[in-house]
């Protein structure tokens, strides 16, 4: 299918550099970052491996070299670019948001409800979406991703009314035209009001429906391998919307085409009594009995595990977003991270939607995650290079991705670079610290597959064209308006 959205945004002027033309393996395709201020290659891994930078071969998108403290290149080829403004980490990655929901921020009537509350008055305004509010929506919020130092995010839509048959195509078409990387989860509810549910019967499929679309989306879009630019998922919403044989299905269904499941589980204490009284359970009980314990799962949220389920996720391989933003925003409460990777559970971060979170902004989101987990664990088990673990490899590995996440040879070049100037920087002195610490709210180049994304601040897309940002705000603050005046 086509869209015009996108191609209506771009301006008629370059703002970036197209993808190289040489050859695989041709020294001309190379980039060497040199002399970086700092990069981030891992909490516990020495940042001399690559002090004097990082070399990139374009025409595979993948890294060829670290350079070292005292390294030098001899008979470079290719281009050079003084890094030594510039904190270097790998680009971040975001496993779990809500694209559609950048209609929906800061409306005043659920600004102050907590989760359920707060669902119940936004269904109805969500039942309304058409595929073009989707499709601005969606580059909003990749867009603002990009531009705070994102390569790959994940997004969980289980929106179809009426007219919306083609959401996740909508979502494909976008993603192409950012040249990012997503993760795209079929997302569905089929427990309405009416059979005991929370959501409208407006916003709810037929498990058949559901499940027919989601085998088409994963013959259709599903890339595998190393360097893939989209991918499927499965993801019923959450407990109090789906029914138990969906869950079990769809579980069913992952396990045939080898791809991966997603859900909210644990968010709040409302969702726990839900399924004590519906399932006569609680959540992870619940998400053993559907077959969805285990290493194909991330659920986002997971706050209000206790002891023993915790334990049990780790066993078995299964990874959660923690979303800090949302959970204050909506006082759903304290993921336990830390005691969740430690029992061997992948932590990584998300933004969640942008209407529990209103932003977009992954940078942002690393220095939320750590004053908040300080509170529950304190300063010297939640360090700035840990944190950063999650939003980077942590969150790779949550969405079952090896070849993404760290600095490292044979890695995709996937980097955000970050510039440590201005009035907020001022007085800081060591960068790491200083990236998170400081708050940087925006990437000043990221690159994606060795192609840049973002240069000098601002969104450039897969053709090579800025992003033409008024016009986009223009337009999305349009089908806004029009969304919830209904």
């Amino acid at each position: 299918m086509t869209n015009s959205t996108t191609a209506d945004i771009t301006a008629d002027t370059t703002g970036g550099e197209h993808a190289n033309d040489h050859r695989p393996g041709d020294p001309r395709a190379r980039l060497w970052l040199r002399d970086p201020l700092a990069v981030h290659l891992g909490a516990g891994v020495d940042p001399d491996q690559a002090a004097r930078g990082i070399v990139i071969d374009r025409s595979t998108g993948t890294i060829v070299e670290l350079v070292p403290a005292g390294g030098e290149l001899r008979g470079f080829l290719g281009e050079v670019i003084d890094a030594s403004g510039h904190v270097i980490t790998p680009g971040l990655i975001n496993t779990h948001h809500h694209f559609y929901q950048t209609l929906t921020r800061a409306w005043a009537p659920v600004a102050d409800l907590p989760l359920f509350g707060w669902l119940q008055n936004l269904y109805p305004v969500w039942a309304r979406l058409t595929p073009r509010a989707l499709e601005l929506a969606t580059t909003v919020a990749m867009a603002e991703l990009l531009e705070s130092g994102c390569t790959t995010a994940a997004d969980h839509h289980y929106l179809f009314p009426t007219g919306m048959d083609e959401a996740i195509d909508v979502q494909v078409d976008v993603v192409r035209k950012l040249g990012m990387r997503a993760m795209l989860t079929r997302g569905s509810m089929s427990l309405g009001e009416k059979d005991g549910g929370l959501p409208p019967q407006e916003t709810v499929q037929d498990a058949e429906v559901i499940l027919a679309d989601s085998r088409r989306l994963v013959e259709t879009y599903h890339e595998r391998g190393e360097g893939a630019q989209i991918q499927i998922a499965f993801a019923p919403c959450s407990p109090f919307s789906v029914t138990t044989e969906l869950m079990r299905e769809s579980a069913t269904l992952a396990t045939e085409l080898d791809v991966r499941l997603h859900t909210h589980l644990a968010e709040t204490i409302d969702e726990e009594d839900f399924c004590r009284e519906t399932f006569g359970m609680r959540t992870v009980d619940y998400l053993e009995s559907v077959g969805w314990l285990g290493d194909r799962a991330w659920l986002a949220h997971g706050v209000h595990f206790d002891d023993e389920e915790i334990a049990r996720l780790g066993a078995a391989g299964a990874s959660v977003a923690h979303c800090p933003t949302s959970n204050m925003r909506l006082a759903s409460g304290i993921a336990r991270a830390v005691e969740l990777e430690d029992a061997g559970v992948n932590v990584g971060l998300g933004v969640d939607g942008s209407a529990s979170n209103d932003a977009s902004n992954l940078i942002r989101e690393v220095r939320q995650a750590l004053y908040i987990q300080r509170l529950r664990y304190g300063t010297e088990a939640v360090t700035c290079d840990r944190v950063l673990d999650w939003a980077t490899k942590g969150s790779a590995a949550a969405l079952g991705r090896g070849d993404i996440g760290t600095i490292a040879v044979g890695k995709r070049a996937d980097l955000a670079m970050f510039r440590l100037d201005g009035l907020a920087f001022s007085g800081s002195h060591d960068p790491i610290p200083a990236l998170v610490l400081c708050g940087a709210e925006k990437a000043d180049r990221v690159m994606v597959d060795g192609q840049w994304r973002v240069i000098d601040g601002h969104a450039i897309g897969a053709d090579g064209i800025e992003l033409d940002k008024e016009a986009l705000i223009a337009a999305h603050q349009e089908e806004a308006r029009r969304l919830v005046a209904g």
